[in-house]
């Protein structure tokens, strides 16, 4: 059996009154996944991003894990994965490991970071609902960078997205944290209103095609975000890069179609062609 069936839900308070709990399948799970990679980096030879993301192959796809409490809890579970928390829990797992350390609390740390608004909890709405909310918290604290950025104008291949998010107050029914909570539902739209017109790089589905050195910005490892067109949303799905050995890009996800962390057969441009309203990728760069 593999070792990731021991993973179980665990959730704990927010980082600044966390004690860590004694030790237990969890915690052991990944102390055991970090002294793997710990073994791995000091080789010299392995892309962290990939090699935490290949681990998780298999584990079961399930939706709103992060749902489970009335009130705000850092929650970790790498039973159950979304897209979002597949991502979040290898970054996380890759942080620690370049930090030299493999404790679990080092972990639950980082994860943090990662999950909510400058890196600290205060309630649901600090969370990064919005995959743009997400990448400018993780730029902001050092943790990505945008890779496109860095000579957008001269690359005949990208294009611009203007942010435009209110999908979480007119669905207000579709969070079960959200609901009930005039608070909060206040704090994320003002939220979303500050983040209306801010705009993002991305790489357009018919450049998708294109070879690992024609594109340049995109590299094994990786994250990217699939960006939409439809109202109210900024992307739909988020991933880990990984060319494949047809020498085309492909997404190594926890994939809603398939049910389970997978990497994608297909690749990415001949999966996004069946998503009319996917329009092209986000490019972020963790800084291990």
């Amino acid at each position: 059996m593999r070792y990731v069936t021991l993973f179980m839900i665990l959730l704990v308070g927010s980082w600044s009154s966390v004690s860590v709990a004694k030790p237990n399948a969890d915690s052991v799970a990944v102390v055991k996944l970090l002294t793997e990679g710990k073994a791995a980096k000091a080789k010299g030879k392995q892309n962290m991003m990939l090699f935490y993301g290949h681990k998780l192959q298999g584990v079961p796809y399930v939706a709103h894990t992060l749902e489970v409490n009335p009130k705000e809890r850092l929650v970790v579970n790498l039973r159950e994965l979304d897209c979002t928390t597949f991502v979040e829990s290898v970054l996380a797992l890759c942080l620690t490991t370049c930090e030299g350390s493999v404790k679990y609390s080092d972990y639950c740390r980082n994860l943090t970071r990662i999950r909510y608004e400058g890196g600290k909890m205060d309630g649901y709405p600090s969370r990064n609902h919005y995959f743009y909310w997400w990448a400018e918290s993780n730029r902001k604290l050092g943790i990505v960078s945008y890779p496109i950025d860095q000579d957008a104008k001269r690359a005949s291949f990208v294009a611009r997205q203007r942010i435009d998010v209110n999908w979480m107050t007119t669905h207000v029914s579709s969070y079960k944290m959200l609901k009930g909570d005039a608070k909060a539902i206040k704090a994320i739209g003002e939220h979303e209103k500050n983040t209306k017109g801010k705009t993002m790089y991305y790489i357009p589905q018919a450049s998708l095609g294109l070879s690992k050195k024609e594109m340049r910005y995109v590299e094994n490892g990786d994250i990217l975000a699939i960006a939409t067109k439809k109202k109210g949303l900024d992307t739909v799905h988020i991933g880990i890069a990984e060319w494949g050995s047809d020498g085309k890009l492909h997404l190594l996800n926890a994939s809603q179609i398939h049910k389970k962390v997978i990497l994608e057969p297909m690749t990415l441009q001949q999966y996004m062609k069946k998503h009319p309203v996917q329009i092209g990728v986000w490019v972020l760069r963790p800084l291990l």
